[in-house]
Order: structure tokens, then C-alpha cells, then sequence
């Protein structure tokens, strides 16, 4: 599966998409969700939590561990997606669309920039 070009990479395998209200979305990229295997429980960060860029805010549960999931940038959490609760494996099945973690709202969105474009991650840290 390719890494959609429109959105920006962490060395940690989040991925971010920004919203045109100057909010972001966020969710684990394919090759994380991949080396995880099939999602059983997704533990959400609460809405109105503030997270630090690289803070971990969000624990994925497989069948063969749990991980992190770290803040790409700092701001708050304005939502979460409800859907995890009862179909953790939409992650697995739609890690860019449907399979998405939590929207924040960047306090600087400088930090998106910085991040890693699709080229730069499947070269490096998203090579298979």
C-alpha cells in the first residue's frame, strides 16, 4: 500500500492530514499497522486532553503486543474516533481513511512541516 503524498509522516509511524479548520487528523500509517497484526482494542486519548509532540497519547492492542502511539505535535485532542471502540481492526483495514485515531488542534503548525513527506518516509523509516 502506497503513503498517500497529501499527508506528512513521524519517524514513529503516525501519519497527519490537515483539516481546512485548522485542525489535523491523526492515525498509525500502514507499515505500523502491518507489523502489529490484527488490532483487538484501541485505547483513546479524552477529548480536551493536551498532549506534547512526541508524548505517548493513544495504546494500540494486538495479537502480538501493545504500543504507543505518540503525539506527532503538541496541542489539544478535539475528538477521537468512537468507531475504534466496538472496530479496532478498522485500523488495520483503512489505516489512511476510516481507520483514523484523533483530530488535534496544533498549537504550532510549524510541526506538521517539519514532518516527513511520503517519499522521505518509505525511504526511510516506513521502508518495507
Amino acid at each position: 500500500m502506497d503513503n498517500p503524498t497529501d499527508l506528512k509522516y513521524a519517524s514513529t509511524h503516525e501519519w497527519v492530514r490537515r483539516e481546512d479548520d485548522g485542525t489535523a487528523v491523526v492515525g498509525i500509517t500502514h507499515h505500523a499497522q502491518d507489523a502489529l497484526g490484527e488490532l483487538v482494542y484501541v485505547e483513546l486519548p479524552d477529548v480536551g486532553r493536551r498532549v506534547e509532540q512526541g508524548e505517548a497519547c493513544v495504546v494500540v492492542e494486538s495479537t502480538k503486543a501493545a504500543s504507543d502511539v505518540y503525539a506527532p505535535v503538541t496541542g489539544e485532542i478535539v475528538a477521537v474516533n468512537p468507531a475504534l471502540a466496538d472496530a479496532p481492526q478498522t485500523v488495520n483495514e483503512a489505516p489512511f481513511s476510516d481507520g483514523w485515531l484523533f483530530r488535534i488542534r496544533p498549537d504550532d503548525t510549524s510541526q506538521i512541516d517539519a514532518m516527513l513527506d511520503a517519499a522521505a518516509y518509505a525511504a526511510g523509516p516506513g521502508a518495507a
